[in-house]
């Protein structure tokens, strides 16, 4: 551990009632989910995400994107919750805050899984599933394939007869507007941001620690490389979640 780096991220924490800390990708790595962008193991370095997250390939053909998604689901059902995903939701049931609360981009549910009670999904969730067509929900019955499988048939809602899709975000769709709303408000209410794993480069999510910033508010970035948001941190520790949070959070005295 390098301390001179966790002295640097303690002092710009320090004092701080109300955090928000604000997750992508990176967060989860630790736990053996694969981020978005990396040049040769990323998500996208492996399918076309035209084919497998738009909704033009979803209505053209469903079932290789339901079998890709139901598949995705199982490998996150199975990873466990990281030292990173722990220590926040530790830092939420201490004394030394009022509230701690997640904006995640991420789809998996390692935050509520690790104990966190306040997480806002900007991108949906993996095991959330609605009509493509009524939105009507539909409740996972958790039967994920153990290998990635072609096709699937997604079934069919029991009140329009139309595929159940995934309750993901596609490109080109709307982020959903109470999330959103809740996002913007804590980024206004906030004292402290801790910013973990994300690239800054997916937006209208990447603009959020922006409002924080232009209120003079601390922020805390957690990334072993820079990012597009880097610029904005008051200190940008360069290291990974489950090395750097369970550190902050002891040294805090929480």
């Amino acid at each position: 551990m390098d301390e001179h780096a966790l002295l640097e991220a303690v002092s710009v924490a320090r004092g701080a009632r109300n955090i928000e800390v604000f997750t992508g990708a990176g967060m989860s790595a630790d736990s053996g989910l694969e981020t978005y962008r990396d040049e040769d193991t990323g998500v996208w370095s492996k399918v076309d995400p035209q084919a497998m997250a738009s909704i033009s390939a979803w209505a053209k053909d469903p079932e290789p994107m339901w079998a890709w998604y139901r598949w995705r689901a199982g490998i996150a059902a199975k990873a466990e919750p990281n030292a990173g995903h722990r220590s926040i939701a530790y830092w939420e049931g201490s004394h030394l805050v009022d509230t701690v609360h997640v904006t995640t981009q991420n789809i998996d549910n390692l935050h509520e899984r690790a104990g966190s009670t306040g997480v806002t999904h900007l991108h949906g969730s993996l095991f959330h599933f609605r009509c493509s067509v009524c939105s009507r929900p539909w409740r996972d019955d958790g039967d994920y394939p153990t290998e990635p499988v072609e096709r699937l048939t997604p079934p069919s809602c029991p009140l329009c007869a139309n595929p159940v899709r995934p309750g993901v975000v596609w490109f080109g769709e709307a982020l959903p507007q109470d999330e959103w709303m809740l996002a913007e408000q804590r980024m206004n209410d906030t004292d402290l941001v801790v910013i973990v794993g994300t690239s800054g480069i997916v937006y209208p999510a990447a603009s959020l620690p922006v409002i924080a910033h232009q209120r003079g508010v601390p922020i805390l970035e957690i990334t072993p490389h820079a990012t597009d948001l880097t610029q904005i941190a008051s200190y940008s520790w360069r290291t990974t979640a489950a090395s750097a949070l369970p550190a902050l959070v002891r040294e805090l005295g929480a």
